[in-house]
């Protein structure tokens, strides 16, 4: 194991600790926005079709999404659920983004990631972001500022503007190109086995797997530095 020049980080449940998701109460809130709802839908409504629209396209089931490596960009997913529902929306398609996160799944920065961060710029390491993630990227940004406001991070990758999903190499690649170093130069940091650690692997990175703040179950591994809080990734910098 080589101390790296540069770390790479998820963001939901990794940098931030995201609440249980709840799409109505999202909607809900995109809803107050209607300028046209023609047959009067309701929230439970709404999102009870994204629900099935999601379950078709193969997306968000825990034992599959490592599977479903391509990107649906959230302003292709929200223009169809809502025309196709005869309602529209007096929001650009990044303002539906944040409307409907902000109150669906609300984060916290996860526990001492603040003091983790500050400890890799005192010594000098470059650090960085891949989020598998449908909202756009200024969204995205918008909310990791929001919650770390204080980040070095060079660069935010959010998939949705870059096609590939983790596990994915290419958007690993993507990452290390923008980095201009090499994979046995970089660190990934996730929550998700499959996704992250094992989609790190393929690209050459290595990867730590952090279950601090993880939201499903999972196996313990032998296979992998798991970490349960920050201080044990700084004491192990400092050996």
């Amino acid at each position: 194991m080589k101390k790296p020049k540069m770390i790479l980080f998820d963001y939901g449940q990794t940098l931030v600790n995201e609440q249980s998701f709840d799409g109505v109460k999202g909607t809900e809130a995109v809803l107050k926005y209607a300028t046209k709802n023609k047959y009067n839908k309701s929230a439970e409504e709404v999102q009870a079709y994204a629900n099935e629209l999601n379950r078709e396209l193969g997306r968000f089931d825990p034992e599959k999404r490592h599977l479903f490596q391509v990107e649906v960009p959230n302003h292709m997913f929200t223009k169809y659920l809502y025309e196709s529902q005869g309602i529209e929306i007096a929001l650009s398609s990044e303002e539906i983004d944040s409307v409907f996160w902000d109150v669906a799944a609300p984060g916290k920065p996860t526990e001492e990631i603040k003091e983790f961060l500050t400890f890799l710029k005192e010594n000098h390491v470059r650090t960085g972001v891949i989020s598998n993630i449908s909202y756009c990227g200024n969204a995205v940004a918008k909310r990791i500022n929001s919650c770390i406001p204080d980040n070095d991070f060079e660069f935010i990758i959010a998939t949705s503007e870059y096609l590939y999903r983790k596990p994915n190499k290419r958007i690993f690649e993507l990452a290390l190109e923008k980095a201009g170093l090499l994979p046995e130069e970089v660190w990934y940091i996730g929550d998700q086995y499959q996704c992250d650690i094992v989609g790190a692997r393929e690209a050459g990175i290595f990867p730590v797997w952090y279950i601090g703040a993880i939201d499903m179950k999972y196996e313990p591994r032998q296979d992998v530095l798991t970490i349960e809080n920050w201080k044990e990734l700084m004491d192990l910098f400092s050996e």
